[in-house]
């Protein structure tokens, strides 16, 4: 039970996501809050810090933390980040603000999928939610049960407390018991899963899942194609209106005791504003509706 109060209670913290005017905050590079995100999320805290020091790109990308979603989250949790962008949380990083006493506050900045991909010689172009939790608990185990050819279908996964397993676990999984897969089809890296659908074995056999920020700009390959999913395609059109089904967002995540006006919350504030929002896609991600 406590488990599932903490994720209610992290959600509801998120605040409103309306955009709104929102002074630009101004930083020098010594001043500029400690942010940390997940991989997909580099892009955009490269375009924002840029922005509010008034520096080119090239000179803030090395003040930009290489870091990935879990460390990002507990960096937050133990108080050497100030602000977070990144996916979802796992049940983990729930848990171990709960026990550090933290109450994370989480407010969706942009408009995202969380999308499946296949070979692009793969003759499969859609699946249902259905069809997707049923090769992920083992249910189905050849694509001609899906119209495709009888070929065996190899199930890539993430490792727990990556953002896109977190991510499959609750948007696709829903708690469905996903299968063990092989170590050889887990990939540590994002990339690393996109080449495995895109070359493993040179067969076209294969199925994995990112965000599609990720693989349309960040790991764009052109030996994979993303599936329609329930007859829709992800495309910013149908992400921004959510009528692509599966449908989630970026965080920005602060310690609900930040003060008011401190300058992570300026620039949480910033995000949500016109400008800010504009921002956003400007990077190349589709903003909040």
């Amino acid at each position: 039970m406590r488990k599932i109060i903490i994720l209610m209670m992290v959600l509801l913290l998120g605040g409103c996501t309306v955009t709104r005017p929102s002074p630009r905050p101004s930083f020098t590079l010594e001043t500029y809050p400690k942010i940390y995100g997940s991989t997909v999320a580099i892009p955009l805290e490269e375009m924002l810090m840029a922005t509010l020091t008034d520096q080119p790109i090239e000179t803030i990308r090395p003040y930009i933390p290489a870091s990935k979603t879990h460390e990002a989250y507990l960096n937050l949790i133990n108080r050497t980040a100030d602000l977070i962008i990144v996916t979802s949380p796992s049940q983990a990083e729930l848990d171990a603000a709960y026990t550090a006493r933290i109450k994370l506050e989480i407010t969706p900045i942009t408009s995202e999928a969380f999308v499946f991909l296949v070979n692009k010689d793969n003759p499969i172009d859609s699946l249902t939610i259905e069809q997707i939790q049923k090769i992920y608990t083992g249910e189905i185990t050849n694509w001609k049960d899906v119209g495709g050819d009888d070929v065996a279908i190899r199930a890539m996964q993430r490792p727990v407390n990556s953002g896109s397993q977190t991510g499959f676990l609750n948007l696709v999984m829903k708690g469905l018991k996903v299968m063990t897969a092989p170590p050889e089809w887990v990939s540590v890296e994002m990339g690393e899963l996109v080449d495995m659908v895109a070359y493993y074995d040179n067969q076209p056999d294969a199925i994995g899942y990112s965000y599609y920020y990720y693989v349309t700009d960040m790991k764009d390959n052109p030996n994979i194609k993303l599936l329609k999913v329930d007859g829709t395609a992800p495309n910013p059109t149908t992400i921004s209106n959510s009528t692509y089904p599966i449908h989630t967002n970026y965080y920005a995540v602060l310690r609900q005791e930040e003060p008011a006006l401190s300058d992570s919350r300026a620039i949480l504030h910033y995000l949500l504003s016109d400008e800010g929002q504009e921002l956003i896609e400007a990077a190349g991600y589709v903003k909040l509706k």
